[in-house]
């Protein structure tokens, strides 16, 4: 069985970012990014209504974190801890050696290949540091950017299930990706 350790928690590093531990300070920026309709508009979960909602989010990811459940990453660019984006590994499924990768970035920062930079350490994190078998990622069938981001590191896609969620009010499909260890 998989036994993630967490502790201490590992920043990593890129040529351009630092992937480090979300803090309570992290909440506005989160807040930003959650309660923008564009930015939630693949991510189906509820919108930030207030700053909060932002520390809510924060508090499970501390304890997914805690737990050795889960680890999220706060992306932040070398010469700046400003929150842009996140990435990391939710649903660990201990007993089958996988993970379901999830990643967000703020549109500000999008198409200079920042999230190239995040998922290529977060999958070299979660194979060799962690000893996953296989990482998934879940994605709507409309969001192009983050399945060519998908393609272009090697995942290929396992499943297209449709209509097996309901969100606000609309039956939506769901894309599934997977990434075998390359051991």
């Amino acid at each position: 069985m998989l036994s993630p350790d967490f502790n201490p928690f590992p920043i990593l590093v890129t040529e351009r970012l630092i992937l480090r531990r979300f803090t309570r300070d992290d909440a506005a920026d989160l807040f930003e990014m959650r309660s923008n309709e564009t930015v939630m508009q693949y991510i189906h979960r509820p919108i930030s209504k207030t700053i909060d909602d932002a520390v809510a989010l924060i508090d499970v990811i501390e304890d997914l974190l805690v737990k050795n459940d889960g680890i999220t990453w706060c992306i932040c660019l070398k010469n700046n801890n400003k929150y842009i984006g996140s990435i990391g590994f939710w649903r660990i499924e201990k007993d089958s050696h996988r993970a379901e990768i999830g990643y967000l970035l703020n549109p500000v920062y999008q198409g200079q290949g920042l999230m190239q930079e995040a998922i290529t350490a977060a999958i070299h994190y979660g194979f060799n540091v962690m000893k996953l078998h296989s990482i998934g990622a879940y994605v709507s069938p409309g969001n192009f950017a983050s399945i060519k981001l998908l393609l272009k590191n090697n995942f290929v896609q396992e499943a297209y299930f449709k209509e097996d969620h309901l969100y606000k009010g609309r039956f939506e499909d769901t894309m599934v990706y997977s990434l075998l260890t390359q051991t």
